[in-house]
């Protein structure tokens, strides 16, 4: 595994093209997100938090564990956090080493980022390593669409210019699979798409993996 790369150009692009898709993109998942993030604990990981898209879902006063490697995400999202009065720690680090304790934490989310993590397996591994029995990973993906489908015609076409622009995103990626092979105890996956322009990602998943209850 190599380390993450701060591009001076793709990283700056990135931090500025999610902060004025925001909007957009929260119109898309929204409905998946409240109900995914309705019960989310006082303190919370996630992955690649970016500039703060899902701070609205933290608890009041709630703590976020941001794992962000992409430094120029970081000032909006300390921003963001200021502005809802979350505790922020963020750390600038990848996802497949957390540094955090084995069960450690009660719940992990992501959106929209295990589709550009270097190793998805070892990410969904640190996952379950740090979850405490019983936790919960919650996530909302876009994800390889079926073959034969315009969409999968697509991805496979747009594949390298998506990924460097992206910072290493795949849209050939199938990350339920991924997630339901990664030991978990119990997935829940939900499959849909949203319109959008950006034909590649219309393909999407939201879900719940959840590590197994400690014995009595």
């Amino acid at each position: 595994m190599t380390g993450f790369e701060n591009h001076s150009v793709r990283g700056r692009f990135n931090a500025a093209f999610f902060r004025v898709m925001a909007p957009y993109l929260e119109g898309a998942l929204r409905a998946r997100k409240r109900r995914l993030f309705a019960d989310l604990p006082s303190e919370v990981v996630e992955i690649g938090s970016g500039v703060g898209a899902n701070l609205p879902y933290m608890p009041a006063e709630g703590t976020l564990i941001a794992l962000e490697p992409n430094r120029y995400m970081h000032h909006r999202l300390r921003q963001a956090a200021g502005r809802r009065g979350i505790r922020l720690e963020l750390r600038e680090r990848m996802a497949e080493q957390t540094g955090l304790d084995d069960h450690s934490v009660d719940a992990v989310i992501s959106s929209l980022v295990l589709c550009s993590v270097q190793d998805p397996t070892a990410v969904l591994a640190e996952i379950r390593r740090i979850l405490r029995p019983g936790g919960s990973f919650r996530f909302v993906e876009h994800v390889v669409a079926r073959p034969g489908t315009v969409t999968r015609l697509a991805q496979r076409v747009f594949r390298r210019p998506w990924a460097w622009t992206f910072e290493g995103c795949s849209c050939e990626r199938d990350l339920e699979a991924a997630v339901r092979a990664a030991g978990f105890a119990h997935v829940e996956v939900e499959r849909y798409r949203i319109a959008t322009p950006f034909l590649p990602f219309n393909t999407q998943i939201a879900g719940v993996a959840r590590v197994a209850e400690a014995l009595s």
